[in-house]
């Protein structure tokens, strides 16, 4: 199972993650987020909703996202593309977009200041 971590991290921990893919270490699929606020903030419930449509389906069309989210292809839009910028969303060659993971795992600790 192919699983992309959503993490929360500080510069050092990532450049360390870094060093080691560099050193031949797999370190797995991991997106970093400074805050969790940007985390959230990219991550809505309608993106979160559109990522489980599209689980497993391999590159489709974003009319056939839209369709599997059940929602209008503009709003689909928006959401595709600020889901391929973060790197959650692949596009394929022939132009399709996928969601290359079979599972997400959200991980950030909260502390309190």
């Amino acid at each position: 199972m192919k699983t992309v971590t959503l993490s929360v991290a500080a510069r050092d921990e990532t450049q360390r993650r870094v060093l080691g893919a560099f050193a031949g270490k797999p370190q797995g699929a991991f997106i970093s987020f400074e805050s969790p606020e940007l985390l959230f903030k990219l991550l809505s419930g309608k993106r979160w909703e559109l990522l489980r449509a599209m689980q497993g389906a391999g590159p489709i069309t974003l009319r056939e996202a839209a369709r599997r989210a059940h929602r209008d292809v503009k709003a689909v839009h928006s959401d595709v593309h600020a889901l391929l910028d973060a790197g959650i969303l692949r596009r394929a060659a022939d132009g399709k977009i996928e969601f290359p993971f079979d599972a997400v795992r959200v991980d950030f600790l909260l502390r309190a200041a």
